[in-house]
C-alpha cells in the first residue's frame, strides 16, 4: 500500500459527477387526446405540487407559442406533451385545478402556457427563490447542483423545438427540466424559512400570478438594432416600413424576424436610400439568394416610405416618458438627484446585509420615478404607500420605508 499524504488527497482532482438520468426513463411524447386524458387522470390521482416547464422556438419562430410542455407530479410521473398535436389541454387544467405549480423563471413560460389554457392559481418560482436567498448562480442547473447535488446536462435550451419529430437527446433534456423541480422547491422553501424570507417569497409568487408581457407598442420599430445611426426623418421612414413589412412576413410564415431580414439590413437600406430595386439588391445584406427572393417585397416597402408626405414622416426624436436619464438629474433637479443617490446607498446597504440582489429589493425604474416625484408628505407611511402604489410588494416597502424617510427628511432639513 502506498501512503498518501493529506495534502496529496486535498490536491487530487475530484471527478466531475455524471449528468443525471431520468429516473423513469424518457416518456413517449403525448400526441393524442386519449393519451392526454390518460395522463390527466393520473395527475388527478397524484399528490403535491405540479412541476411545469415549456419549450419554445425563440430564434427560429416568430410566435412565442409552446412547442413542448413538460409536467411531473408525485404519483403520476413525468409527461412530455406536444401542444401542436393536442392543442386542447383542458383535461390537464381540470385535473390540476388548485394545485401549486413549480416553475423556473416563471415569466418566461407563463404567457405561452396561458395560450393553451394552462394558468396557475398558485406557484413557486425556483429561480426567484434562489435570488431571494442570494445564491450566486440561479440557472436551473446551478441550483439543482448546489441544493440537491445532481448535474443536469446542458446544451439544448436554445434548440429548435418546433421540429418534428423531436430528437431523442432534446426529449431527454426536456424531461430532466422537471425531474428535480419538486425536490428543489422543497429545499429552497426550507432555506427561505430558515433565513426568515419565506413571507417575502410568498408575496413575490402571488405577484407573479398577475404577470402579463409588456405591450409592444406602435413604436417598437424604434428598437431596431443600429437605428442610432439613422438620423433623418425620411431615412427613419424606411426603417419603419421595412420593419413593419418584415413583421408581416414573419407573422404569416411564423419565422423569427432575424431569419427573414436582419436589423443590419434594414439599417443599411435606410442609410443608403437606394434609387431602385437593383441598387437595393446590390447592398451586401440584400445580395444573398434568400433576400433576392423577397427583393420586390422589400423594395415596395421602401417605395412606401419614399411616397410619404413630410407630415407623415416619423419624428426624429421621441419625447421621453417618465424621468429623464439620471445623468441629467444633478443639473435639472438637484433635490431629486440627492434623493436618488441616498436611495442607491440604502439599497446597496440592504443588499449586502440581507444577501439580496439590489434589483430584487426594488425595481430600479420604480425607484427612479419615486425619487423624481416623491410623495407630498415624506413620512414613513407616505413613502411605503407610494412604493406599493408604484408596484412594490409590502416586504420591499417595509425594508425601504423607514430608511428612505430618514434620509430624505434629513436632506430636506439640511437644504
Amino acid at each position: 500500500m502506498t501512503d498518501t499524504t493529506d495534502t496529496e488527497v486535498d490536491n487530487a482532482e475530484v471527478p466531475e459527477p455524471a449528468p443525471a438520468e431520468p429516473r423513469d426513463g424518457v416518456p413517449e411524447v403525448i400526441t393524442t387526446s386519449a393519451a392526454l386524458q390518460s395522463y390527466a387522470d393520473a395527475l388527478a390521482r397524484g399528490t403535491g405540487p405540479l412541476a411545469v416547464d415549456a419549450e419554445r422556438a425563440s430564434g427560429y419562430r416568430y410566435s412565442q407559442r409552446a412547442y413542448l410542455i413538460q409536467l411531473r407530479r408525485e404519483g403520476a410521473g413525468s409527461a412530455l406533451i406536444d401542444p401542436i398535436a393536442v392543442p386542447d389541454l383542458a383535461p390537464i387544467a381540470e385535473a390540476t385545478a388548485g394545485v401549486e405549480w413549480i416553475l423556473h423563471a416563471a415569466t418566461q413560460d407563463l404567457p405561452c402556457l396561458a395560450e393553451v389554457g394552462l394558468v396557475p392559481s398558485s406557484l413557486f418560482d425556483t429561480e426567484l427563490a434562489g435570488r431571494l436567498l442570494g445564491r450566486e448562480r440561479v440557472n436551473l442547473g446551478a441550483l439543482v447542483r448546489s441544493e440537491l447535488g445532481h448535474v443536469l446536462e446542458k446544451g439544448h435550451g436554445a434548440a429548435d423545438w418546433s421540429v418534428r419529430p423531436l430528437p431523442a437527446n432534446q426529449l431527454r433534456y426536456a424531461v430532466l427540466d422537471v425531474e428535480f423541480l419538486i425536490e428543489l422547491r422543497d429545499a429552497l422553501q426550507s432555506a427561505l424559512i430558515e433565513v426568515g424570507k419565506w413571507e417575502w417569497a410568498a408575496q413575490e409568487f402571488t405577484a407573479l400570478l398577475a404577470f402579463r408581457p409588456r405591450e409592444r407598442g406602435d413604436d417598437a420599430w424604434r428598437k431596431t438594432s443600429g437605428i442610432h445611426g439613422v438620423r433623418k426623418a425620411r431615412n427613419l421612414a424606411v426603417v419603419r416600413e421595412l420593419w413593419r413589412e418584415r413583421d408581416r412576413v414573419a407573422t404569416r410564415s411564423d419565422i423569427a424576424t432575424g431569419r427573414i431580414l436582419p436589423d443590419s439590413a434594414i439599417v443599411a437600406a435606410a442609410i443608403a436610400l437606394p434609387k431602385n430595386v437593383d441598387e437595393l439588391s446590390a447592398l451586401p445584406p440584400f445580395s444573398g439568394r434568400g433576400q433576392q427572393r423577397r427583393r420586390t417585397t422589400w423594395w415596395a416597402a421602401i417605395e412606401r416610405a419614399y411616397a410619404l408626405p413630410d407630415e407623415d414622416l416619423p419624428a426624429t426624436s421621441v419625447a421621453p416618458t417618465g424621468p429623464p436619464p439620471p445623468r441629467a438629474w444633478a443639473d435639472r433637479n438637484p433635490a431629486a438627484f440627492a434623493r436618488l443617490e441616498a436611495a442607491k446607498s440604502i439599497v446597496n446597504e440592504i443588499s449586502e446585509a440581507r444577501g439580496l440582489p439590489a434589483e430584487n429589493i426594488i425595481n430600479p425604474e420604480l425607484m427612479r420615478r419615486l425619487c423624481w416625484e416623491p410623495p407630498a408628505d415624506i413620512n414613513e407611511a407616505g413613502v411605503e404607500a407610494a412604493l406599493m402604489d408604484a408596484g412594490a410588494r409590502p416586504w420591499q416597502a417595509g425594508l425601504l420605508g423607514t430608511a428612505l424617510t430618514t434620509a430624505w427628511t434629513t436632506q430636506d432639513s439640511v437644504s
